[in-house]
């Protein structure tokens, strides 16, 4: 599952020596690099850049016990609301395209807004963080999702809709980068055990809003403006534990307000920070507490390679694109492909919450086994594979075989953390995945913006399915191609 956005760690681990040798790490997250080249990684959502220093770069403080409840609650109900938003609208894109009078074009600008945003909005986190605090910015994103899905429903046209759903989706890139800052602040010693909390959260609330909008929305009549305004009630409750937490001065404001550039800070509270991944479902920081390891780090950041001469760094990014293009493309259009096949609405939302739910496990195994593997090539190709045969079956008998198109187009959508954990394994040192991180994001997230749009202009020219299903089939051949390419077993630094 796509989408899903995460946030980097400036600190940067210094790259190991030649007699080092890395000790087991059974608790290493799912999604990250053996320890000697620890990555960063991010989540689908919102891409950040090492030019802004985030507010992950604060030292970790202990949760008080009396900031437990309102903490894991939080962060519970905030990654329910992460993806709501946008699943349900896929579910009722029908019947919102038909009380806005939109054309197809138009339907496809709207299911391209959301990786706008959050490539607009969420470089803006970690600045707001340091200023505010990570809790009170999640809090304000939170009540900004909540006032996105109360504006959407009472929009009188095509313009104030988007602006009501761009106003939810500016608080769900902000919550995306800083959810997981959260985590390694209050919960130092459980980082893995809390990201894994968010990450299934997150699938849950993914899925359960593709496969219950629809069937809400007829138990309420019918209005596809209750039916999707209701999705507002769940985004309140998420408010209400950030609260308290807004007087949690050590774990918010003062700690965040305290920024790192990987060059210039040598203390030893500089050193606890580790570049472990952070992102939703495949990974989570880590921390380390080896103080004396910060003299190298200034000269690691100094050798970061300039990622833009790296051939590898650009087969990333492409890849990183089109996957991402694949699953904005299946959140916003699949449903209405299975509509107009005959299959039921309701029904359709469900194959949709199949396809999604299907990142769960495979987030878990995948990335595991990129990292043993010295080239992730096969994967690439196998993910592909499930792809073509997904979309060849859309085209040939979409109803049919509803349920399996679904789960091959699922897997091949788990493309998502296999990007990641390549992003760690193509880089040497912490400086250099923290670049190779923004670069891939910047860049991937600039080429999936199109796919969504270009969908809903051959659906409405063409006056079916055939030609988009086609253009979706055929991308998966050269991401294949530039997968297998950034999957090599060579490293940026070795290019720069």
């Amino acid at each position: 599952m796509p989408d899903e956005p995460k946030t980097l760690d400036p600190a940067a681990r210094p790259a190991a020596t030649a007699g080092d040798s890395p000790a087991p790490d059974r608790d290493r997250p799912v999604g990250t690099a053996p320890r000697d080249t620890e990555a960063t990684t991010v989540t689908q959502a919102t891409p950040t850049t090492p030019a802004t220093p985030g507010a992950s770069a604060a030292p970790a403080v202990p949760v008080h016990h009396r900031f437990l409840v309102p903490v894991v609650l939080g962060l519970v109900l905030a990654a329910l609301n992460l993806r709501p938003a946008i699943t349900s609208l896929g579910a009722l894109l029908e019947e919102v395209s038909e009380g806005l009078h939109m054309s197809g074009s138009v339907a496809g600008v709207l299911t391209s807004v959301p990786p706008l945003c959050f490539a607009v909005f969420g470089i803006t986190a970690p600045r707001l963080a340091r200023r505010f605090g990570p809790a009170a910015v999640v809090c304000a994103g939170m009540a900004a999702i909540f006032a996105g899905l109360v504006l959407r429903p009472l929009a009188g046209g095509t313009a104030a809709f988007l602006a009501a759903s761009a106003l939810a989706l500016m608080g769900i890139a902000v919550s995306n980068v800083l959810m997981p800052v959260i985590v390694k602040r209050y919960f130092p010693d459980r980082v893995g055990t809390m990201t894994g909390l968010y990450s299934m959260a997150l699938a849950l609330g993914t899925s359960v809003a593709a496969a219950a909008t629809v069937p809400m929305t007829d138990a309420l009549g019918g209005d596809w403006r209750l039916g999707l305004g209701v999705w507002a009630v769940l985004a309140a409750l998420a408010v209400l534990p950030w609260l308290p937490l807004l007087r949690d001065h050590d774990g918010g404001r003062a700690g965040a307000s305290r920024t790192d550039t990987g060059a210039s800070r040598t203390g030893a509270g500089a050193s606890r920070t580790d570049t472990g991944a952070s992102h939703m479902g495949a990974g989570s920081p880590r921390m380390d507490t080896d103080a004396p390891r910060t003299e190298a780090k200034a000269p690691a950041q100094a050798a970061a390679p300039r990622v833009t001469r790296s051939r590898t760094a650009w087969a990333l990014g492409a890849f990183f694109g089109l996957q991402a293009t694949g699953a904005y493309i299946t959140m916003g259009w699949m449903p209405q492909i299975f509509r107009d096949a005959g299959v039921p609405a309701s029904t359709a939302g469900v194959l949709l919450a199949v396809t999604m739910v299907m990142g769960v496990p495979l987030a878990f195994v995948i990335p595991r086994l990129a990292t043993r593997m010295k080239t992730q090539g096969p994967i690439v190709v196998a993910l592909a594979l499930c792809g073509l045969g997904g979309y060849t079956g859309l085209f040939l008998a979409p109803a049919a075989g509803a349920w399996v198109w679904a789960v091959l187009l699922g897997v091949s959508n788990c493309a998502f953390p296999l990007a990641l954990t390549m992003i760690g394994l193509r880089s040497r040192t912490g400086a250099g995945v923290v670049r190779l991180s923004a670069f891939a994001q910047s860049v991937g997230y600039l080429i999936s913006i199109p796919g969504p749009l270009l969908v809903g202009v051959l659906y409405q020219h063409s006056g079916g399915w055939g030609l988009p299903i086609a253009l979706m089939g055929g991308l998966m051949v050269p991401q294949m191609i530039v997968g297998i390419l950034a999957g090599r077993d060579r490293t940026v630094e070795d290019e720069c």
